[in-house]
């Protein structure tokens, strides 16, 4: 009873989180059950082509900056994606080199014949920052983080086939949250956000004002009460549909857990591993 006793008045603790969780519950709660509730988690499928480039663009330009600036060069761009590169989704050997030599011009170009500084020193690379709201404790991983004019830049690198647009950016909860974390985790104002897409060369740049930032910050707020909820109901043993209904649509082709989901499979088309590798 004392104990009972000293508990009331006590603040509920932050709801801990990243921005991709609040925006997979509100993508698909199925999915975010499968992601992050149910244990073991239902089998993942196949393993995408466009994902492992991805992640290979993304660790090649983390050891890029990690690298002395001395020894930065064309080669070294090369043999850093070379180093990096996952052979995982693609139909065959020839295709996988094909998307290799690709990457290698994405990421020389990128650094060689743009706006990039290839030399630069940034105030961040895949850098973890963090803010707190009333209700949650968010936090994720950066990409990179530009110093320009005193002001921080909060950089996402994108390499699949859309190109992004400022609505792209503007539309990233993920990228406002991050904006917001790395203000508070360096002390310094960062207003400004981008998307850099490397296939083409584009940059789409979202500008906030104060005001703006909150009002991301209130809708994070809105979706982290009610993947909190929801948590809460599984916990309680309420596992069912109408806590974790399934939205599908032509996008599960490419979700990870669609073999256990049979709406999925009926909104969608299987499609191959490398469905997505730009030709």
């Amino acid at each position: 009873m004392n104990d009972q006793l000293e508990l009331l008045g006590m603040p509920e603790p932050l709801y801990s989180c990243t921005p991709t969780r609040l925006v997979n519950w509100r993508t698909c709660p199925r999915r975010y059950r499968f992601t992050y509730l149910d244990r073991p988690s239902p089998s993942r499928g196949q393993v995408w082509a466009h994902t492992s480039i991805g992640a290979a663009v993304h660790s090649a330009l983390a050891d890029w900056w990690a690298t002395p600036p001395e020894r930065r060069d064309p080669e070294l761009a090369y043999q850093l994606v070379r180093r990096r590169w996952l052979n995982d989704g693609f139909a065959d050997r020839e295709q996988s080199a094909a998307a290799g030599r690709r990457a290698v011009d994405w990421v020389r170009n990128y650094l060689f014949e743009s706006p990039t500084d290839p030399l630069a020193q940034p105030a961040g690379v895949e850098q973890t920052v963090s803010a707190h709201t009333e209700r949650l404790a968010l936090s994720g991983r950066v990409d990179l983080i530009d110093l320009r004019d005193d002001e921080l830049v909060v950089v996402d690198y994108k390499t699949g086939r859309h190109e992004p647009t400022e609505e792209d950016a503007f539309a990233s909860l993920a990228l406002a949250v991050y904006a917001v974390a790395t203000a508070r985790t360096y002390r310094r104002p960062c207003l400004q956000v981008e998307l850099h897409h490397l296939p083409t060369g584009t940059r789409a740049v979202a500008r906030y004002d104060l005001a703006g930032l909150e009002r991301k910050l209130a809708e994070a707020d809105a979706l982290g009460a009610a993947a909190a909820a929801a948590d809460a109901e599984f916990a309680a043993g309420r596992r069912d549909d109408t806590v974790f209904p399934p939205k599908p649509g032509p996008g599960c082709s490419f979700c990870d857990f669609r073999r256990s989901c049979p709406e999925g499979r009926a909104a969608s088309e299987e499609r191959p591993a490398w469905t997505a590798v730009r030709s």
